[in-house]
């Protein structure tokens, strides 16, 4: 039988929208974690589209206060979202992967229930990731703001010509480029759209931030990695229709001379990943360097 409710331990529940047979995932995984003692919360977003019946709903704040961990089951865009949100109570995330790529929600949803349980049990590796936080300054007055788990990214609008961007490290003029924009992005992010605009890959451990034009006027302006004790300032040069997103969270309404402020956020974000997990599998994996020498076993 359960435990009381007042001395189980909280487990909340982060389900991705319009998702085509997760009832049956769900159900499997709330009834592991009911059956091992554990209160099942439901995040409110999900409750809102998902019918569990018995399951109580929370906001993210709720559950960034009672809860020992946060089971996310969907693609990277739904750790995102919460990621962010939890950000600022250190709740761990375990990532069932349910999207396409899953480089955070990286345990296949065929083995979650055994994979949950070691985790659970303690048999786990947690990996801490930095984020970013950006603030958008016109006149010396903050006008927008953001987190960032994977990027911020300053870019032209659609149909628009080049922007000019003038970009400073520390207080130090680096360049002023001409481009389609410019992505600042965390080690987690460097294998999203930084990785696809020719940046570098970083390990999610290295404390560096890397900045990768998009399209630059000149092949010369290259990505660079600066320190992530750095703070990074992009100022609004000349341009149509610029923006800046946070993570895919848009701010659309720049002005010339506006400038957005970009440093390590003070949070961070926990994952639990199996023991045997391992980062440069993921990267065989998702990016397809799964070829193996002639006559040599498959690597772990």
């Amino acid at each position: 039988m359960p435990a009381p409710q007042e001395t189980q331990k909280t487990i909340a529940l982060v389900v991705r929208a319009n998702t085509a047979g997760i009832g049956e995932p769900v159900a499997r995984i709330v009834g592991f974690l009911q059956g091992a003692g554990y209160r099942v919360v439901l995040e409110s977003d999900t409750a809102s589209h998902l019918d569990v019946p018995g399951l109580e709903s929370m906001s993210a704040a709720a559950i960034g206060e009672v809860a020992v961990a946060a089971i996310v089951m969907g693609g990277d865009g739904t750790m995102l979202g919460i990621a962010r949100k939890l950000a600022p109570f250190n709740t761990p995330l375990i990532g069932i992967n349910q999207g396409r790529l899953g480089f955070m929600t990286d345990i296949p949803i065929e083995r979650m229930i055994p994979a949950v349980e070691a985790i659970l049990s303690g048999q786990s590796r947690a990996e801490k990731r930095t984020l970013l936080e950006g603030r958008v300054m016109r006149d010396g007055v903050m006008i927008a703001c953001g987190l960032a788990v994977n990027d911020v990214v300053v870019a032209r609008g659609a149909g628009a010509g080049m922007v000019e961007l003038r970009v400073t490290v520390d207080g130090i003029f680096m360049y002023n480029q001409r481009s389609d924009g410019l992505i600042i992005s965390t080690p987690t992010g460097s294998t999203a759209y930084a990785l696809s605009a020719g940046g570098p890959l970083l390990h999610p451990s290295l404390n560096g931030v890397v900045l990768v034009p998009i399209a630059p006027h000149a092949l010369s302006n290259r990505p660079i990695v600066v320190p992530d004790s750095s703070e990074i300032v992009v100022e609004i040069v000349s341009g149509r229709d610029v923006s800046v997103n946070f993570d895919m969270q848009t701010f659309a309404s720049l002005a010339h001379g506006d400038q957005i402020v970009i440093s390590r956020s003070p949070n961070h974000i926990t994952f639990l990943h199996p023991r045997e997990w391992s980062y440069y599998h993921t990267l065989r994996e998702k990016l397809h360097w799964n070829e193996y020498p002639s006559g040599e076993g498959k690597l772990r």
